[in-house]
């Protein structure tokens, strides 16, 4: 029997994991993939403290050894739901294993958000990528398109403009929403070409990724963009189907908790980008670990 089960391991459910593992408690983390959630897919993180610039990838690992360090369990599994019991709570993964915890904290954050294209799913790994980081070197000297206007979609557009010789950034608003200074350092490019107003309709090949079809919103214009590679980035989409259960989610599928990331059920707490929050950065993230592992911590030492 453990203190705290955490489910996800991404900086929220980390943090959470240090914190549990301080005061004491028994920790074990359940992580169906890779440690660090999605700040591993940041080429360049600027804006968390203590570091003036430092990848993704190099936060994630910095957070995962610290919670090594602190005693934590980690094991692979998927959970696939949470069931209440006479002593606390029994989380139940895809491999038919079972987890019991006094309490547990939901920090499974988000994935990412497709385009819902014909054949989109067939081209994932493929001809279509959601990270620059890991996939950028397969395109050097070619030609991409990037999908999307934020800060994340700007950042993997800057990184794919280093080493691929075009790289067409489309987003669908008429404007991009993306931080000014990146906005200036993307237009300073020369192979760089940005289309807003137009949305992906299609993928040109079924056989081989080829390129795509965009259609400008104002006018149902289309036209065929020749590319060697797709790469998206327009958000993420909540995984909080399986807990429903034990806490209520919102119109967008978050978990409908507040600052104290508490849920309906009393020893069910939630944490990070899973949860409706207006700002989803690390910094918020690793706020809602400490203040979930806390929140466990009294509700175990109340009992």
């Amino acid at each position: 029997m453990y203190d705290i089960v955490i489910i996800g391991a991404g900086p929220a459910g980390l943090t959470a994991a240090i914190y549990a593992r301080r005061a004491g408690k028994k920790v074990v983390i359940l992580e169906r993939g890779a440690f660090g959630g999605q700040i591993t897919f940041s080429p360049k993180v600027e804006n968390y403290p203590g570091f003036e610039s430092i990848s993704g990838t190099e936060l994630a690992d910095k957070f995962v050894e610290q919670t090594l360090s602190q005693g934590a369990d980690v094991e692979i599994e998927e959970v696939i739901g949470i069931e209440k019991t006479d002593k606390g709570y029994a989380v139940k993964t895809e491999d038919g294993n079972t987890y019991e915890g006094l309490t547990v904290i939901i920090a499974t954050g988000a994935k990412h958000r497709h385009l819902g294209l014909e054949n989109e799913e067939r081209f994932i790994g493929d001809g279509i990528s959601f990270c620059a980081v890991c996939d950028g070197a397969f395109y050097k000297n070619k030609t991409v398109a990037l999908i999307g206007g934020g800060n994340s979609a700007l950042q993997e557009a800057i990184l794919l403009s280093e080493t691929s010789k075009k790289v067409y950034v489309i987003q669908n608003l008429d404007y991009l929403t993306g931080e000014q200074r990146l906005q200036e350092i993307l237009s300073s490019r020369g192979n760089v070409e940005i289309i807003t107003g137009a949305t992906v309709k299609a993928i040109n090949d079924t056989e081989i990724f080829s390129g795509i079809t965009i259609e400008k919103t104002a006018t149902g214009e289309t036209t065929q963009i020749d590319a060697d590679g797709m790469f998206v980035a327009i958000g993420l989409v909540p995984e909080n189907d399986a807990f429903k259960n034990v806490m209520e989610l919102n119109q967008w599928g978050y978990a409908d908790s507040g600052e104290d990331c508490l849920t309906k059920t009393a020893g069910v707490f939630v944490a990070g980008d899973c949860r409706s929050k207006q700002i989803r950065q690390v910094s918020t993230a690793t706020g809602d670990g400490a203040v979930a592992a806390l929140a466990a911590c009294r509700y175990i030492d109340s009992l």
